[in-house]
């Protein structure tokens, strides 16, 4: 069995140098990287062939942490967060997002994870290995699903694509998939003014 920490450690490692791994999240396998790093981010999109047009959902390891990297946070999100048992995504209104072309500091998420009108999509996973690696990396974490864009998003590790495995620069252990539902999370809009929208259950 191997080490959960020691895992941590070298996803870290990558992260840190710009690289994309592949990982189990709470729901579905995921391509991640530094959400404050665009070219990272780009090559994602890349290893998808997804257009760059679309928002990217991304891992926080607590409201604390989301607090960071938007605006505002819609009272009635945070009451979501606290009484929700299920994975669930929620998009907030208004991120801290560098503009194109300007280099994202740690505070400022990279402008192609945000959606075109500045709101952003994030999870606070419901997995140790994934809270565990987002803390250590200390910034959000991009989690979209480990698929070519337009195929079945994949349940398990035995499901991935060749193309998108042999595109990462590290893939955690498959034997910590285990934590990991095989669905993917609802996805719920927040306004300031408390509406709801709910874009998948």
């Amino acid at each position: 069995m191997a080490d959960t920490r020691e895992i941590i450690g070298e996803a870290l490692e990558v992260l840190k140098k710009g690289g994309v791994i592949l990982y189990p999240t709470d729901t579905v396998w995921g391509l991640g990287c530094d959400a404050t790093n665009p070219e990272a981010v780009a090559r994602i999109f890349k290893i998808k062939n997804r257009s760059d047009s679309k928002s990217l959902v991304l891992l926080a390891s607590d409201m604390d942490m989301i607090a960071r990297y938007v605006k505002e946070i819609p009272q009635m999100a945070a009451e979501l967060v606290e009484v929700n048992d299920r994975p669930m995504t929620i998009i907030y209104p208004d991120a801290y997002a560098a503009a194109p072309g300007e280099a994202a500091d740690r505070y400022m998420l990279a402008h192609n994870v945000v959606a075109e009108d500045g709101s952003v999509g994030i999870r606070i996973p419901k997995m140790d290995f994934c809270i565990g690696l987002v803390r250590r990396l200390g910034r959000p974490l991009v989690s979209t699903s480990a698929n070519i864009s337009g195929e079945p998003t994949p349940k398990n590790y035995a499901e991935i694509a060749e193309p998108v495995r042999s595109a990462v620069d590290y893939v955690v252990p498959s034997e910590l998939e285990k934590g990991s539902t095989g669905q993917s999370s609802s996805i719920i809009k927040v306004g300031m003014d408390a509406t709801i929208q709910i874009i998948r259950k």
